[in-house]
């Protein structure tokens, strides 16, 4: 019952912010709903300078909430062309006629079209995709226009960067910020501008990647882009499925489920993306364990607030989160956080909860030997209207417990992590900060920090750990 008033509250309100926007849309000025948070909502914002057609979003209210926002734009925004507005880096080709040639992707259990899902599809391909959806591994009608066109949210395809030093100057100690090195290059990705864009196409360590971010799941995941010898860019559908965001590839319009890393639609369903090791910690963490690393760059080309949440107070809501109507796994709160990690057959979340109290889980998942580390002093993304003064959530970081061949055993004492083989002192990033082994870093585990609901869609058969 709670669940049908709360969408029925819901539709309520679409009608409503959408009544409220076209009214002050012909009045030529913004509706007022006073919400708390005073930016843009990154789902209708304008870049500097578009080069495409305009998208069928209308003006809307900069001072509006999040959920408020992206009702007005579902009803009006359900498809559009592309609204890119970022140049493409030269290596990567712009189109499909450019193009190379398409990998050959593997056999695949198609689910097939629907006279229903027909419609769908058809309303789609009118609206300017390519995408084959004849080619299909989901049912089409779950997927859910959240509010923008296609790159509404406006992937960043030709990042630049900051040295520490100066990113100082934008980012605060506890903000959270997405992790990654690999191949001995370090890079910072703050939420308070994935936030806005959601994805990053970058190359780290000669490795092409994409960093994303899905603010309602807090699903920050990053990929290899490269399938076969086919390198592939990346941007927003504007669509959504079990409030997880869909992607796309520039170079064949296939769709791709954020979540899992799947192709679901297109020319590359039976394709996977490669996950690769990245975590949510806070800036302080992460200049102390890279400090000659880069930080991405405010200097987007785009005109955002960053260091504002537009989804103030999302991860405190009750119910059903927005635009999700599937089955919720009541073994934990739809917004419980918790930090999953699939290792063969084996998918164990570990719910916050736990974490904060045990600060150090030992466990053995798909026949590895884990260990997963949770720390005070990272702040949530999705709390307050500005990220910096949100509640502290901690960050985590998941690892094998073996260092030069030799099996270590973890505890949280004193305020810090400590392997008690040899009394040395880690961080949240798996480096060792103090004693015998200072300096050396613990090989990480792919490992993510989701919404409890979301990753439940996904995996519902997950182990949830208990302690005792």
């Amino acid at each position: 019952m709670k669940q049908t008033i709360t969408r029925r509250r819901a539709i309520s309100f679409i009608i409503l912010a959408a009544a409220a926007s076209t009214i002050a849309a012909c009045n030529g000025q913004n509706a007022s709903t006073g919400p708390e948070v005073k930016a843009e909502s990154p789902r209708t914002a304008e870049p500097e300078a578009a080069t495409s057609t305009a998208s069928a979003v209308p003006e809307q209210n900069p001072t509006a909430s999040p959920t408020e926002v992206a009702r007005q734009a579902t009803i009006v925004a359900v498809e559009s062309t592309p609204t890119g507005t970022q140049a493409t880096t030269t290596s990567e080709p712009k189109s499909k006629d450019d193009a190379e040639p398409t990998p050959v992707v593997p056999e695949v259990q198609l689910v097939p079209l629907s006279d229903d899902e027909k419609g769908r599809a058809d309303r789609w391909n009118s609206s300017g995709w390519k995408t084959d959806f004849s080619r299909k591994t989901i049912d089409l009608r779950d997927v859910k226009s959240g509010g923008p066109p296609r790159d509404g949210i406006p992937p960043i395809r030709d990042p630049r960067f900051m040295t520490m030093a100066e990113g100082d100057e934008f980012f605060d100690d506890r903000e959270p910020v997405i992790a990654v090195e690999l191949n001995g290059q370090a890079r910072a990705y703050p939420l308070q501008i994935l936030t806005w864009h959601e994805i990053v196409n970058d190359v780290v360590g000669g490795e092409p990647v994409i960093v994303t971010f899905c603010p309602l799941c807090n699903t920050a995941l990053t990929f290899s882009r490269t399938v076969g010898d086919r390198t592939f860019s990346f941007g927003t559908s504007g669509n959504l499925r079990a409030s997880n965001l869909i992607m796309w590839d520039r170079e064949t319009e296939s769709w791709w489920q954020q979540a899992t890393g799947n192709a679901i639609a297109g020319e590359m369903v039976g394709s996977r993306l490669t996950f690769l090791p990245s975590a949510i910690v806070s800036w302080a963490v992460f200049k102390a364990t890279f400090p000659d690393a880069d930080v991405l760059s405010r200097d987007t080309g785009f005109r955002r607030s960053y260091g504002s949440n537009p989804y103030s107070g999302y991860d405190t809501t009750e119910g059903s989160p927005f635009l999700f109507d599937g089955e919720l796994d009541d073994r934990l709160r739809p917004i419980d956080r918790v930090v999953t990690v699939t290792v063969g057959d084996g998918d164990v979340a570990y719910p916050y909860t736990e974490l904060e109290v045990q600060k150090v889980i030992h466990d053995t998942v798909g026949g590895k030997d884990i260990v997963v580390f949770w720390a005070a002093g990272t702040v949530s993304a999705l709390d307050r209207g500005t990220i910096s003064q949100s509640r502290d959530i901690g960050g985590t970081g998941v690892f094998f417990p073996v260092l030069d061949g030799v099996r270590l055993t973890f505890s949280s004492r004193d305020d810090g992590i400590f392997d008690e083989e040899t009394g040395s002192e880690w961080n949240v990033l798996g480096l060792a900060v103090s004693g015998p082994n200072e300096g050396k870093r613990l090989e990480p585990v792919v490992h993510a920090d989701h919404l409890w609901f979301s990753w439940a869609a996904f995996k519902p058969d997950t182990r949830i750990f208990r302690a005792g």
